[in-house]
């Protein structure tokens, strides 16, 4: 898992001028590939209306959400360097649809039937799915050759949706206060912060420190999202995980502030 907070440096040589076309010409199997994630979603959302007495604007909602993974893959896939858009970013695309299944259960905890505990055990599963298909994307991309620009972003940009997913869950279900939103927030603060100071754009070396704060990030949610866990212990492992992304972004900063041109 990678959550940079800058663009990170590009895996293996640059991409020869022209080459982006490639990506291009992927985007139709790419766009079956999300259109087959959004039936799978349905479809999974369905499930759990039917059968898990779940309410039903869940489902419609499961889907709006996964709209944004498919507007990024539109919107970058010029910088996949490939013509095949990659079994890599179909599982990063899986991780999306999962994360858009997780966000959408937020909807639940302010419906007016009971919530379950299968329920919050059932949301607390899936993150952990999502998170230990991380690093299987990287490696089938270093496996097949098809390490990109793109595939690299696609898999930051999911792991921060995610992030956010846990947290308009467990502010929903009461696990945490409204500064849980400041985690799940904080990198498109800084892209924000980025689009008007260039220096914040300069990409980062690689950090084991970085990966290491994105696995707890997601391991202290999934923690504080457990059916036994209640205010004030929930709350604590939100801030602690608040504190050390605070920590880590504040050090990349810096590091990019005091960096000379």
């Amino acid at each position: 898992m990678r959550l940079d907070p800058a663009h990170a440096r590009p895996v293996g040589p640059e991409p020869l001028p022209g080459i982006a076309s490639d990506g291009v010409r992927s985007l139709p199997v790419a766009c079956a590939t999300l259109g087959a994630f959004a039936l799978l979603v349905t479809i999974a959302a369905g499930l759990l209306v039917a059968h898990a007495g779940v309410d039903w604007p869940v489902l419609p909602l499961s889907l709006v959400l996964f709209l944004p993974v498919g507007a990024f893959v539109v919107w970058r896939i010029g910088d996949h360097a490939h013509s095949r858009f990659g079994p890599a970013n179909v599982v990063t695309a899986a991780r999306g649809g999962l994360a858009a299944l997780i966000g959408a259960g937020a909807w639940q905890f302010g419906a007016p039937s009971e919530t379950a505990d299968d329920y919050r055990w059932m949301l607390v599963g899936t993150a952990l799915v999502a998170l230990s298909l991380d690093g299987v994307d990287g490696w089938l991309a270093r496996r097949t050759g098809l390490v990109s620009r793109f595939g690299e972003r696609f898999d930051m940009e999911v792991d921060a949706f995610l992030i956010l997913m846990l947290c308009a869950v467990a502010f929903a279900d009461g696990k945490a206060g409204a500064f849980v939103f400041a985690i799940g927030l904080m990198r498109y603060g800084f892209l924000a912060w980025a689009a008007v100071d260039r220096r914040l754009s300069r990409p980062l070396a690689p950090s084991f420190r970085r990966k290491t704060v994105c696995v707890l990030q997601i391991a202290l949610l999934c923690a504080a999202l457990l059916p036994p866990v209640e205010p004030p212990l929930s709350d604590a492992l939100a801030l602690a995980s608040l504190g050390f992304l605070t920590w880590s972004f504040a050090a990349d900063i810096r590091a990019l502030l005091g960096r000379r041109a």
